[in-house]
């Protein structure tokens, strides 16, 4: 039998304190202690020493976005955020991502009994997820980090076994969850205003990417917005994928634009990477480089070897940099991976790539 994983649920309010108690005991290797408020929570994991916390952020006395900061500079511990699914809920929410937490379970607004089965389900498997997950203090933030501008071409060369074909139109396609906000921030806003067309694939319900998208659209050299029917993506733009909603890509305009489209979930997701990397398949092939980051579960790993097998060139974020080594290494294993690299490299790839594309040495 797995060892039992510790849980310490802090919340104010006394029926989302017995759901998740009840939700998560009902599992035979997790065990369940609760706290009313930040400072009963503070005392009970000083303890009882809980492999993993959530933790609601609108709380009397202390609010759970300040115990969270406390909590990683002190004893840095994987933290899922009950968060509400407003707008207002969304940016605390991509807040307490850049503290720290490991990932988040957005509380449903309106047909909750409808929703409690699915939400259960969310529930054991992020708090699973998260008991594994590499937990760091808060990282360096990305302004104090220099912009790649230039990158060797030889070292690109050295990397890709079929660089996008020179003049043509090179298209950036990634994928990522859980641990994704912080390792997408890392990477994107590390990038010059010369880049290439961006589709990312952020696991997220709606209202939280677009809180997402202008949190790095504030941060970043580049255009980044959440991405909406027909709209074209010139280079130097990121769109990200919309809660709720698929997104593909498609050519137009002698470049790329994106389509958003209802249907059901790919993989238990919508958005779903593997809709993205498949689309990106038919509609730029070779011309296509696709990255795979830090996530639970193995969405998009089918789309990337698609993608591989077309001839395009796929990156996988390596072991040791991903908070959650689930979805690149289903990558990896799937043979769809060319290059494994450090998040702090992928940025200087995407550069080194984008610039061979137009027929620069650097």
């Amino acid at each position: 039998m797995s060892a039992t994983i510790k849980v310490l649920v802090i919340d104010d309010s006394a029926m989302i304190r017995e759901f998740l108690r009840q939700t998560l005991e009902a599992q035979p290797d997790i065990e369940v202690i609760t706290a009313s408020d930040p400072y009963v929570g503070r005392d009970k994991f000083m303890r009882y020493k809980p492999q993993v916390i959530t933790l609601d952020i609108e709380m009397p006395r202390m609010d759970g976005l300040t115990f969270l900061q406390k909590l990683m500079a002190a004893y840095p511990t994987p933290v899922v955020m009950f968060s509400s699914l407003t707008q207002k809920g969304a940016e605390a929410t991509m807040r307490a991502l850049q503290l720290g937490a490991v990932d988040f379970v957005a509380k449903p607004t309106q047909k909750l009994a409808e929703m409690l089965p699915s939400l259960a389900q969310e529930i054991v498997e992020k708090v699973r997820a998260a008991a594994g997950a590499r937990v760091r203090r808060p990282r360096v933030t990305v302004e104090s980090l220099d912009v790649p501008q230039k990158v060797e071409i030889d070292q690109v060369v050295a990397l890709t076994k079929s660089p996008p074909r020179p003049g043509g139109p090179m298209v950036l396609v990634m994928g990522a969850s859980t641990g994704g906000t912080v390792a997408l921030e890392q990477v994107l806003c590390r990038l010059p205003a010369d880049s290439p067309p961006i589709a990312v694939v952020q696991h997220m319900p709606e209202h939280f990417t677009l809180a997402f998208a202008n949190r790095l659209n504030e941060r970043s050299q580049i255009t980044i917005a959440e991405g909406s029917d027909g709209r074209p993506l010139p280079p130097g733009t990121c769109l990200i994928a919309p809660g709720g909603k698929h997104m593909l890509l498609d050519k137009g305009g002698g470049g790329y634009l994106v389509r958003v489209k209802d249907g059901p979930p790919v993989n238990r997701h919508k958005p779903s990477v593997d809709v993205l990397f498949r689309s990106a398949v038919a509609s730029a092939g070779p011309n296509a480089v696709a990255v795979i980051m830090t996530g639970m579960g193995d969405d998009g790993a089918r789309g990337m070897k698609d993608l591989h097998d077309a001839g395009s060139f796929t990156v996988a974020q390596n072991e040791e940099t991903c908070t959650v080594y689930g979805m690149p290494k289903m990558a990896v294993q799937m043979g769809g991976v060319d290059r494994i690299v450090p998040l702090e490299r992928i940025a200087p790839l995407i550069v080194g790539l984008w610039n061979q594309a137009q027929g620069r040495s650097a």
